[in-house]
């Protein structure tokens, strides 16, 4: 399902964008995917947690892959 998957989280990121929700990144080693989201604002962030079309992406998403640890928030660690 990795060709699918990609395809899902591609798709994610056109609509994260298109609505101005924010960015993603996405990082692989081997066949482990680590999806970074940074949300342009707490509003965006909760607007899209409404989005018709991105809940229809993430439910997609949900039977395409194994999630092993969502983080709502991080806080930066300055060095």
């Amino acid at each position: 399902m990795e060709a699918a998957s990609l395809a899902t989280i591609r798709e994610l990121n056109v609509i994260i964008a298109k609505n101005g929700y924010g960015r993603d990144l996405l990082y692989h080693s081997g066949n482990n995917y680590v999806l970074l989201r940074y949300w342009n604002s707490e509003h965006a962030r909760l607007t899209a947690y409404e989005d018709p079309e991105l809940l229809r992406c993430w439910a997609r998403l949900g039977n395409e892959i194994q999630i092993l640890k969502v983080y709502e928030k991080l806080e930066e660690v300055g060095v």
